[in-house]
């Protein structure tokens, strides 16, 4: 019996052994896509929508860049996701320009939100772009809507920032780390270094510029900080067309042109603009309102090469 119970032990001790050295299993579709999955995070081209938080039906709510919720959003193959937050009786908030515009409600219940699809999908990748107009403090107001909402442990932290575009991990490693969301913010960061997963935007990405009221989407570096040159820095180009309301100089977001603007044809001609920027490289991040309408995923698919 005490043999029976040593080799018993010794098969136990093994399997346990064995298991501790097998790899994690890979995965093998990775953002929808198997062809994704051994492509650098830094090599893709993910769909954004803008003021992510601001939805709404109503065609008279003006404050609105969205016609469809976060979960409809991501089921578009929204991959990121930019809001603006603001800091409303000690809380942090997501709301257009100022609170009493468009309340999105708090930056922890949309987090919550956004974990239950990631809870439901495994395999995805997703990015936050998030302002801070306020500097609302990294530790105090930023990372416990993070922690609450259970988001905090699926971010990626970076060996080192910052990282250049051809530096990052394949959206494969970064599913099978379990650190599948990548989390920017455009002012804080730089300075305060204290919520390691809370990384500087600009430092590593640079915009196109915004509110733009031209359709054919001239393109230039407008935001860029940080020793990296702009070519090592990914990018994004803000795809969001906007008109003048009677001559006023008050601009609002354009869901008449949103087909169009949101088209294949308007998409493509923005990137091409881009290129010459950052040696030949397709946008990293291509930024819309209303994603519900036109063609931002086939576009997407396309600077992807995968249709």
């Amino acid at each position: 019996m005490r043999a029976a119970s040593f080799l018993f032990g010794a098969a136990v001790a093994v399997a346990s052994v064995q298991a501790a050295i097998v790899p994690h299993r890979r995965a093998t579709t990775c953002n929808g896509h198997a062809e994704l999955c051994d492509r650098s995070y830094g090599n893709v081209t993910y769909l954004g929508a803008h003021d992510s938080f601001a939805f709404s039906e109503d065609p008279f709510a003006l404050a609105r860049d969205q016609e469809v919720d976060i979960p409809s959003q991501l089921g578009l193959g929204v991959r990121l996701l930019q809001a603006q937050a603001h800091v409303k009786d000690g809380v942090l908030h997501f709301c257009h320009t100022s609170c009493a515009l468009f309340d999105g409600g708090t930056v922890e219940d949309y987090l919550k939100t956004v974990k239950t699809f990631l809870d439901a999908n495994p395999n995805e990748v997703l990015t936050f772009i998030f302002t801070n107009p306020e500097g609302a403090s990294l530790p105090q107001l930023w990372d416990p809507a993070f922690q609450n909402s259970g988001i905090a442990a699926l971010a990626y932290v970076p060996p080192h920032l910052p990282m250049k575009q051809s530096e990052w991990p394949t959206l494969g490693s970064l599913i099978d780390s379990g650190k599948r969301v990548v989390v920017f913010l455009d002012a804080g960061a730089d300075t305060d270094r204290s919520v390691p997963y809370i990384l500087p935007e600009f430092e590593m990405i640079w915009e196109t510029p915004f509110s733009v009221t031209d359709a054919t989407f001239p393109c230039s570096v407008d935001r860029i900080n940080g020793p990296l040159s702009t070519e090592d820095h990914m990018y994004m180009i803000n795809h969001s067309l906007n008109k003048d309301v009677l001559g006023t100089g008050i601009i609002i977001s354009d869901p008449k042109d949103a087909p169009t603007t949101n088209g294949v044809p308007s998409i493509f001609a923005h990137a091409g603009g881009c290129e010459g920027f950052a040696a030949g490289r397709a946008p990293n991040f291509v930024l819309l309102d209303f994603v519900n309408l036109g063609q931002g995923a086939k576009a997407v698919d396309q600077l992807n090469g995968l249709a």
